[in-house]
């Protein structure tokens, strides 16, 4: 007999939330490590004891990890999906009857306190603040990288870049280029400095880019390799190597300065919010120059496992500055065939005399001593004499050529490849393979967001309740 699915009418259901989500789902994992209550004291000097209750924005924030978690990237998607599942009813606290706000809502709070009280910042470190309690960072090795992600900028709607102005940006009227305007002013009238921002979104490079998105200035006119030019965002990752925790994220335009400039900014961040200092530091030859190697050596006494930009090898065949042996005591170089080259000859009153304005050192040969040298054909053939510079901050680049000789740089290799391993993460299981919000603050409150979701989802994972439960019985 065929068998017939009827809903019977009762005026009474008893129905439990709780018992209708798997024990094993992620988001009864996530729920163990995100504590609210923090959520609601970081944002009360910004309501008032007048008036109706606002949305909950614990409610608004758990809304939007489940975004980010899931690979939900529409917020009115969200909204339906909140309101039809049991699971994000649960997580969201909103039972069987709760109102799921519209989406407007998410707009308004994002645009307003969020931004002014900073909250997605304190709930990314709230989450390091976990993996650090959970045994889940070592504190001895970091990793740094970066990876494009689209933004919300069309080719089409594009300027030529020497037709872009900042009153032209400001008649345009939209969020995202005055908001690019207010960071670069805030940030060069800011005396403590921080010119992280201004060098983030605009001022790390003077070279500028062929075209300029009037919907969104910020985003950089770029190109990866094999793929055609777009305007994209950088988003910055500091990782500890034990966990691939992520300790630190920040917004960049996809400009290899800006880049490198975001990874000292992540550093000083870290070491003062958690205080915690790497002993080596493992990162691609995007940031093997010399000024940031000689930050790294000099100034943080972090082991640079990064390979040296180095211009100096030639292929001609002829002697490269490899060839030369440095001394440093008497300040100069030795040629391979024992003759010295000196930085001066003789005594200056003005010891800035000779030098390079880029702090260049230039060691020259005598030319009498290079015109009867037997080397001189693969030494100097199209030149009376040698000459061999040395470059900035060279000693911190020796050091980390030194570094690239050990084992402990092989494993460095390897363990960075779990900052590459987030990035396909990234863009894979959330989805953010392109930007929906415009504008630096816009990409901040996303790489924010997705690194608080795959925070969350380590300690979901590598910490599960079952695991607590267990040893607690």
């Amino acid at each position: 007999m065929m068998g017939r699915q009827e809903a019977s009418a009762q005026l009474f259901y008893d129905f439990d939330l709780e018992r209708h989500v798997p024990a094993n789902h992620m988001l009864r994992e996530i729920d163990l490590f995100l504590n609210g209550d923090d959520l609601r004291e970081a944002l009360r000097p910004f309501y008032s004891h007048l008036g109706r209750p606002s949305i909950d924005p614990e409610l608004i924030i758990r809304m939007l990890v489940i975004g980010y978690v899931m690979g939900i990237r529409s917020e009115r998607r969200l909204c339906d999906e909140v309101h039809l599942n049991l699971a994000y009813r649960w997580f969201c606290r909103l039972g069987l009857e709760g109102d799921v706000p519209d989406h407007s809502t998410f707009s308004r709070y994002r645009h307003g306190k969020f931004r002014d009280s900073g909250l997605l910042r304190q709930v990314f470190e709230a989450t390091v603040e976990r993996c650090m309690k959970e045994d889940l960072v070592s504190g001895e090795g970091f990793a740094v990288d970066a990876s494009l992600i689209s933004a919300d900028a069309n080719k089409v709607r594009s300027i030529a870049a020497e037709d872009w102005s900042s009153e032209a940006a400001r008649e345009a009227g939209n969020r995202a280029a005055h908001e690019y305007l207010e960071t670069l002013d805030g940030e060069r009238r800011s005396a403590t400095g921080s010119r992280d921002c201004a060098n983030a979104f605009g001022a790390a490079s003077p070279v500028q880019p062929k075209f300029v998105a009037k919907s969104d200035p910020a985003a950089q006119w770029t190109r990866a390799e094999e793929s055609r030019p777009y305007f994209a965002y950088a988003t910055n990752y500091l990782i500890d190597t034990k966990s691939a925790v992520i300790m630190d994220v920040e917004a960049t335009r996809a400009i290899r300065q800006a880049e490198v400039g975001a990874s000292r900014t992540m550093l000083d961040r870290t070491e003062k919010r958690f205080g915690i200092r790497p002993d080596w530091l493992a990162a691609d030859t995007a940031y093997g120059n010399a000024e940031n190697l000689g930050w790294l050596v000099e100034k943080r006494s972090i082991i640079p496992f990064i390979p040296v930009i180095d211009k100096s090898e030639r292929t001609d065949g002829t002697f490269s500055r490899s060839d030369f042996e440095w001394d440093e005591k008497n300040d100069l170089y030795i040629c391979p065939e024992g003759h010295a080259l000196k930085q001066f000859r003789r005594n200056y009153s003005d010891p800035a005399r000779g030098q390079d304005t880029g702090g260049r050192k230039k060691y020259r040969a005598l030319k009498a001593t290079c015109q009867v040298c037997p080397s001189k054909e693969i030494c100097c053939p199209k030149a009376d004499a040698r000459y061999v510079t040395r470059e900035p901050h060279e000693e911190a680049r020796e050091f980390a050529r030194e570094c690239r000789k050990t084992r402990a740089y092989k494993v460095s290799r390897d363990k960075r490849k779990k900052v590459e391993m987030l990035f396909a993460h990234l863009k894979r299981i959330p989805g953010l393979t392109r930007l929906r919000l415009r504008g630096p603050n816009g990409a901040k409150d996303e790489f924010l967001l997705a690194a608080i979701a795959q925070n969350l989802r380590k300690l979901a994972k590598l910490r599960p309740r079952s695991i607590k439960q267990e040893a607690a019985a």
